[in-house]
């Protein structure tokens, strides 16, 4: 009997949290700000363990905390602090790999998953995993569809792996030249993505230097597998997870959303070649860099790399205002106008720590109870929104990038 994957959302911050869960994840996975593999990103404070917890208890959420980097000998009394501490909260699982780690939750007996970074590919490695007490492992982005199907039959490991998101150029994300070249290490989270530059050869002889072929020739396009997700779902994949903790909360309501609907749809037996494509298209609105199958039926070559820098989403957001006051029977949103304009038929954004992100259309805007059909910078205007915004929500725009 299949049964239906866990959809896993990152979360680097409450705004990122809250519309993860708005959205329809079953899990999140966030760092404290100690020991995790996105040490650039907000991430919470460890006093904050409780509340996230009680919040994502209370929508059904499960929470799993990153400790996902190697670990150095001085560091190891932080776990004496890090890891009753979320046991205590209540975290469901910590995602690891440092045996250090691994012992700690086994001392604490907290449960634990074994991160990518460990670069499981073969039911061999899950066993020892699983007699050092792993509960799940998320396996190596590099193992293909087909190998994901035989290590599903040789562990009664639960199996995670990447469904969406940024591709590393290094296995398994375990790269060294962030380190070497600026002294940064990957692998201890503090990655600042050389891989995604573009690159010169230099001839000292000649004091000339050529572009290294006419793209990046290392960055990575992000992994999308919405066109064949109801190969991964038959697969016996458990929990399917979203990379993207670094990302921006429109990213993670519409990458969450999405891949919701289409396992709910796969379900309901209604998850067709039109609707995938649809999605397709949505997911293309918000940041990418193209997307590629990853390792899933072939390794990765020329085509998976792509040729420009930075996002190539079809959308881009523009800071707009910010809301003012909401009333919820008449659902009317009051909106300051701070920059820019604001037209009838305008797509917004309202996005809040506590709001998290609401996505929202502009049918009639009313100036001082005069019906307008623009707003511009300084007017305070109201329009209809269904959906609850709070005060000091900002609001974007949402542009198309021909």
């Amino acid at each position: 009997m299949i049964t239906k994957p866990e959809l896993m959302a990152p979360a680097g911050d409450w705004t990122m949290l809250r519309t993860a869960v708005n959205n329809g994840a079953n899990a999140v996975y966030f760092g404290v700000d100690k020991l995790n593999m996105r040490a650039k990103a907000k991430n919470f404070m460890l006093d904050e363990l409780n509340e996230i917890v009680s919040f994502c208890k209370e929508h059904k959420i499960k929470t799993y905390l990153t400790l996902n980097t190697i670990l150095f000998e001085e560091e190891l009394i932080q776990l004496d602090e890090i890891i009753p501490a979320a046991k205590n909260a209540g975290v469901d699982m910590v995602i690891c790999w440092d045996f250090g780690i691994i012992e700690k939750c086994n001392q604490y007996e907290m449960p634990f998953a074994v991160s990518t970074q460990a670069s499981i590919s073969n039911s061999s490695s899950a066993k020892t995993f699983e007699r050092l007490g792993a509960k799940r492992i998320v396996l190596a982005r590099e193992c293909s569809l087909e190998e994901i199907k035989k290590i599903r039959a040789n562990t009664d490991l639960e199996i995670e792996a990447f469904v969406h998101g940024a591709m590393c150029v290094a296995v398994s994300g375990r790269c060294f030249m962030s380190h070497e070249i600026f002294g940064q290490s990957a692998n201890r989270g503090e990655c600042v993505q050389p891989c995604r530059r573009e690159y010169e050869i230099y001839d000292g002889t000649k004091d000339t230097s050529l572009m290294l072929g006419t793209d990046y020739v290392m960055s990575a396009k992000d992994l999308c597998t919405i066109e064949f997700l109801d190969q991964l779902i038959e697969s016996g994949i458990n929990s399917f997870k979203i990379e993207g903790r670094k990302r921006s909360p429109e990213y993670v309501a519409k990458v969450v959303s999405v891949y919701r609907q289409a396992i709910d749809l796969y379900f309901e037996k209604k998850l067709t070649v039109e609707v995938k494509q649809k999605f397709l298209a949505e997911l293309t609105s918000v940041y990418n860099r193209g997307f590629s199958s990853g390792f899933y039926f072939d390794k990765p070559d020329g085509k998976d790399i792509i040729n420009v820098h930075g996002s190539v989403a079809t959308t881009r957001k523009e800071y707009v205002g910010k809301v003012l006051n909401y009333y919820k029977t008449p659902q009317i949103v009051h909106v300051v106008i701070e920059t820019g304009s604001l037209k009838i038929g305008d797509n917004v954004l309202f996005i809040g720590e506590t709001t998290g992100v609401i996505e929202s259309t502009v049918a009639k805007i009313l100036n001082e109870e005069v019906e307008v059909n623009e707003a511009q910078k300084g007017d305070k205007v109201t329009f209809n929104c269904e959906a609850l915004v709070r005060p000091r929500d900002k609001v974007y725009l949402v542009k198309s990038i021909s």
